[in-house]
């Protein structure tokens, strides 16, 4: 339970679709002039909550409307970061805040309840940052100062910066792949992980 300027919210991680389906879907998640919410429907959540080893979390105001939420969710088979291995890495998929309750202080608390469970320390949790996916006009910022916000969010969790030569991550100077290796990985897989960051499959 967190007390925001705007009211209480619960953070639930582990949400299951029944969870899901009992909320509303905050209408601010929705299409703009220059940028569309990644996620619209609660039935997208609803799937990916099905995906073996996925944690959806969700910001719930006391009215049960979403205002928030988070997306770890494991690689599908064709994806490059897959190739390491079944189980091995989990994508930090989405984070995801309306607008009206950004600055509240719920960005946060949503990326710990994404990395609570002991067993990410054996995975890479990674996650893609495109800038064309950034709600720019929003948030009032450059490329470059969201890119700088989203770093500060991340690296006190243990996130990384890492170079990679993934063509969509290349396309722009402000994207950014960062990762958090598990306490329990392996330098073998470390360094396997470092080679399919060029392509070269482990």
């Amino acid at each position: 339970m967190i007390d925001t300027r705007n009211g209480r919210i619960t953070i639930r991680s582990f949400c299951t679709p029944e969870i899901i389906r009992e909320c509303a879907f905050e209408s601010q998640f929705g299409i703009y002039p220059r940028y569309k919410s990644l996620y619209t429907r609660r039935e997208s959540l609803e799937s990916l909550a099905l995906e073996p080893g996925a944690n959806i979390v969700l910001a719930i105001t006391e009215d049960h409307h979403i205002v928030g939420f988070g997306l770890l969710v494991h690689p599908d088979q064709d994806e490059r970061w897959f190739k390491l291995g079944p189980g091995i890495m989990i994508e930090l998929k989405a984070i995801e805040i309306c607008r009206d309750w950004r600055s509240t202080g719920i960005a946060r608390p949503i990326v710990e309840m994404m990395l609570s469970h002991p067993r990410l320390e054996d995975m890479i949790v990674y996650l893609v940052g495109y800038s064309w996916t950034w709600d720019l006009d929003g948030s009032g910022q450059s490329a470059q100062e969201y890119r700088r916000k989203l770093v500060q969010l991340f690296e006190p969790f243990g996130f990384e910066e890492f170079q990679t030569n993934d063509p969509n991550i290349c396309l722009k100077p402000e994207n950014m792949l960062m990762a958090r290796i598990g306490n329990r990985i392996s330098g073998e897989l470390q360094n396997q992980f470092k080679w399919l960051r060029f392509g070269v499959e482990p």
